[in-house]
Parts: structure tokens; sequence; C-alpha cells
């Protein structure tokens, strides 16, 4: 099974998987919009055992299949900055607390 994945112009790290090269009728008008102009990554054989990176490889045949197509979106990295400041609020009132 073989099918082409191309990453989004308006979003990163955000992909789209799609059964034949340049065919994105299966694909939803708004989701084309929101993805941009696709930009072709590559061309993936899923019939071996191809790592995926963030996607389930049953999960994209299935969606493939039933739909037509499969968005990735990669998963968000955690906000740092907000972490970081979290904990010196909670450093801080651990210090008001002695």
């Amino acid at each position: 099974m073989l099918c082409s994945v191309y990453k989004s112009s308006k979003k990163a790290q955000t992909y789209l998987f799609v059964n034949k090269r340049d065919d994105f009728s299966a694909v939803p008008e708004a989701l084309m919009k929101m993805f941009g102009k696709p930009v072709m990554v590559t061309v993936l054989n899923l019939a071996t055992k191809v790592k995926l990176g963030f996607s389930d490889l049953d999960k994209v045949k299935e969606n493939l299949i039933e739909q037509g197509y499969y968005l990735q979106l990669t998963p968000q990295e955690d906000d740092l900055l907000k972490g970081h400041l979290a904990e010196m609020k909670k450093a801080n009132h651990s210090e008001d607390d002695e």
C-alpha cells in the first residue's frame, strides 16, 4: 500500500497522507484551506513496517482506506516558559509558608 505524504505550508509539523500523489479529492475543503498548499515530502510503502514517528501505522492505513486521507498533527511541546513560571510561583508560595 503506497501513500504520498505532504507537509503543510501553514501549520508547522502538520502532515497529510493521501492514497494517490496530488489527489486531494477525499480531503474536506475546510481542511485543505487550513492546511495550505501541500508540499510533497515522500512516498511511503505502508505494506512494510515503516516507522512513522508520531503516528500509528495501523491507524494511518485504516484512515486511508476509510476516508481517503490521514492528518498527522505532531504533539505540541509543553510551553516551557509557562511551566517555569508556574514552578517559580509554587516555590514562592512555599517560601511564604515558612
